[in-house]
């Protein structure tokens, strides 16, 4: 059994409470209740890789053109360090050499962390000289209008 509650007001709280009070309680095989904020949406997702796109294709980092999902990496390891500035990006030995760096998987990310993520790349992007498409403008804006709805 499933149930998805999205808390948006007092009466939903109030069902999910009620639906909690009907679970069996078991020692053996104990029910799971989570509570995190919800994760980002497509739309969001569709926001993010045309701003990708405008740093593949108009910023050359350390001598090299950078891809959007390598972009992506970047972007990602950034928004988390600067949310927890004591962790360190996370990196292992390649299994053929070099070395590997982990990025962060968006799929089940925030909506909150997924407008840091755009707006820090509409904030690496202008520092690094980028002009943003028309699509990516709109995008931007959209981040910084759910930003300031959120308070």
């Amino acid at each position: 059994m499933k149930q998805h509650y999205c808390i948006v007001n007092d009466t939903v709280k109030d069902n999910l409470i009620a639906f909690i009070r009907t679970l069996p309680v078991n020692p053996r095989a104990p029910m799971v209740v989570e509570a995190r904020e919800e994760t980002r949406t497509d739309k969001q997702n569709r926001l993010m890789w045309p701003l990708l796109k405008d740093l593949s294709v108009q910023v050359i980092w350390h001598g090299e053109k950078l891809e959007p999902k390598e972009w992506k990496d970047l972007i990602t390891v950034l928004v988390s360090q600067m949310q927890n500035p004591e962790s360190e990006q996370k990196s292992a030995p390649g299994i053929n050499g070099g070395r590997v760096y982990f990025g962060v998987s968006t799929s089940k990310s925030s909506k909150r962390y997924m407008v840091d993520v755009i707006e820090a790349i509409y904030w690496f992007g202008t520092d690094h000289g980028v002009k943003f498409s028309e699509a990516s403008n709109r995008r931007i804006a959209w981040a910084q209008e759910w930003r300031a709805s959120r308070g």
